[in-house]
């Protein structure tokens, strides 16, 4: 394998480097960073800020699927827990 990275032009592994760190924040960093955002204002947000959060959502979904089994925004309910 290293035999083979060195084959290849400078310019060839700054591009892929380059998509590889594009991918990562489209897919991973925006997409937890935009969670932890909602979980902090899901209940105290305004009408502006809630209809750029969903420009967001719709814009980062396919990061946001990656994460939505691990995600709750429900409210927590006012009697006790059973």
């Amino acid at each position: 394998m290293p035999g083979f990275l060195s084959n290849l032009p400078i310019d060839t592994l700054l591009v892929v480097g380059l998509y590889a760190a594009l991918g990562g924040a489209y897919l991973v960093a925006v997409p937890l960073a935009l969670y932890v955002w909602m979980i902090k204002r899901w209940t105290t947000m305004g009408k502006f800020e809630r209809f750029g959060v969903y420009g967001l959502v719709f814009l980062f979904f396919p990061g946001l699927i990656l994460f939505a089994p691990f995600i709750n925004l429900r409210m927590a309910g006012q009697g006790p827990q059973v």
